[in-house]
């Protein structure tokens, strides 16, 4: 107990108690975690845009992980259609808010974790206010109008943004505005047509390739709350054809 209130101090009363030790013991055997890395990660407020294909797996991680706050934002009901890549919901689920039910069962899975919902469209009157309570923001969306809201916002509050993004078996992954790093804008300077970018509901999608790159982001998310290697003014193209995975500096 010396040792859990010796560290608790260093990361501002940050502690861990007996249960949870016993939950994340073995990723506190990585060197590259340790206890002082279990705290760091219960300190971690973190804040995830879209409760969607990409956000469930993103939300299910940093939950077993032991994130200590965690943000879920989506204003989205349950549809049947979800079901096959968004799994955290069933057939039970369908027409209920997302948010909702998204948290009361992730509160099943880690009851040491602090769950906030935010069950509101996100838009350029709220992404600061909101963005603004927590040190990490990853944007799980689906649609480029949120994505450059979001963008823009983290820009603004000097926020390190976690992004992803699905097109059939392609995906671009990538870590902006990180200590004034490049963001989305440094790409792409401007957010295209709605009607000239596809998306799942035309072109499809497969719930494994979502699963595979929301996991992704999760573990990009802990690499960036623990220190560890994170690309930055990279791109990362991920193809779940041939299971290639291509860096490509910006």
């Amino acid at each position: 107990m010396k040792l859990y209130g010796k560290i608790g101090k260093i990361l501002n009363n940050v502690m861990i108690n007996k249960e949870e030790f016993k939950r994340y013991q073995k990723q506190i055997l990585l060197e590259e975690i340790g206890l002082n890395g279990q705290l760091l990660l219960k300190k971690a407020k973190v804040a995830i845009v879209g409760a969607g294909g990409l956000g469930c797996p993103v939300l299910q991680y940093l939950t077993s992980c032991g994130v200590g706050t965690i943000g879920v934002i989506d204003f989205d009901t349950v549809d049947e259609t979800n079901l096959h890549r968004q799994i955290l919901y069933t057939a039970n689920d369908i027409g209920k808010k997302k948010a909702e039910v998204a948290i009361e069962k992730l509160r099943i899975q880690n009851p040491y974790v602090n769950f906030i919902k935010h069950d509101v469209l996100l838009d350029e009157t709220n992404a600061e206010i909101i963005f603004k309570e927590y040190d990490f923001i990853i944007d799980g969306c689906d649609n480029f109008a949120t994505r450059y809201i979001v963008n823009d916002a983290c820009v603004k509050l000097n926020k390190a943004l976690v992004y992803g993004s699905i097109l059939g078996f392609e995906a671009q992954l990538a870590l902006f505005n990180l200590n004034g790093s490049k963001h989305l804008r440094d790409l792409y300077s401007e957010a295209p047509n709605p009607e000239d970018v596809p998306n799942c509901s035309e072109n499809g999608v497969l719930g494994t390739f979502t699963g595979l790159v929301g996991t992704l982001m999760a573990q990009l998310t802990c690499n960036l709350i623990l220190g560890i290697n994170a690309p930055i003014n990279e791109l990362l193209i991920v193809n779940g054809k041939n299971f290639s995975i291509k860096h490509l500096k910006y």
